[in-house]
């Protein structure tokens, strides 16, 4: 997958967490695990970018665990989100498996990233 393919991924899934966020119930549970979706999908994409723009390889790798913990957060409020509203659960499981698919990605992209940096220094 290229860098591009990516950069508009994670955009794509910000933007479709934002939406999800504006169509389900805004009672006093949605609205907490609400700013912190939106938050951690959002910054899923923005600290790809930047890993995108990383200085040197381990300043990549740290940018990319970032992504990892963003993604990975986001894929836990997408499920509790699940279980407070159960019958959304078929609109909200495609973001978990967008989110779970990015995940992944960013993951092997962390261990081709690490695999390159040691060989480098031998």
């Amino acid at each position: 997958m290229a860098f591009q393919d990516l950069k508009q991924r994670t955009f794509l899934f910000a933007v479709s967490v934002s939406k999800l966020v504006g169509d389900l119930p805004n009672n006093s549970v949605n609205r907490e695990h609400f700013r912190q979706i939106i938050r951690s999908s959002a910054s899923v994409g923005a600290n790809y970018r930047a890993a995108r723009r990383a200085k040197s390889d381990a300043d990549f790798i740290n940018k990319l665990k970032i992504v990892e913990e963003e993604a990975d957060e986001s894929i836990y409020f997408l499920e509790l989100l699940v279980e407070l509203n159960i019958d959304q659960k078929q609109i909200i499981e495609p973001l978990i498996n967008e989110g779970t698919e990015i995940l992944k990605i960013i993951v092997a992209s962390i261990t081709t990233a690490r695999g390159k940096s040691s060989q480098q220094k031998k």
